[in-house]
């Protein structure tokens, strides 16, 4: 099942370790699996209020995405963005393939009629 390496990143100083961190982090995911989804692209909106950019890598799964995350090549340059750029990073895994979420919905009635 597909897992997600998601970061909300409040805006920064733009530095040369920034730069050097993204031109080196695709090196570190890809013999993971991983892959940028989303990559500071503009973003809009819909509720509430979200000024920070947004950064999401797909992985094959929760082992592949820990493993990248605790390998000594991201460790390596994690500290060039962490200098620099505050934020929150989650894991999550995916729902699986051909997920219901009318089930879900199903329990949750379940466990209020209690």
């Amino acid at each position: 099942m597909s897992a997600y390496v998601i970061a909300r990143l409040r805006k920064g100083e733009l530095h040369p370790e920034v730069a050097e961190y993204i031109e080196r982090i695709p090196a570190t995911f890809e013999p993971y699996g991983g892959r940028f989804l989303v990559h500071v692209t503009p973003h809009e909106v819909l509720e509430g209020s979200w000024e920070e950019d947004v950064v999401m890598i797909g992985f094959p799964g929760l082992d592949e995405a820990r493993a990248w995350w605790d390998s000594a090549a991201y460790q390596e340059i994690a500290p060039l963005r962490k200098r620099h750029l505050d934020g929150d990073i989650i894991l999550i895994k995916g729902v699986p393939e051909g997920y219901d979420a009318t089930k879900t919905a199903a329990a949750l009635r379940d466990l209020l009629k209690g």
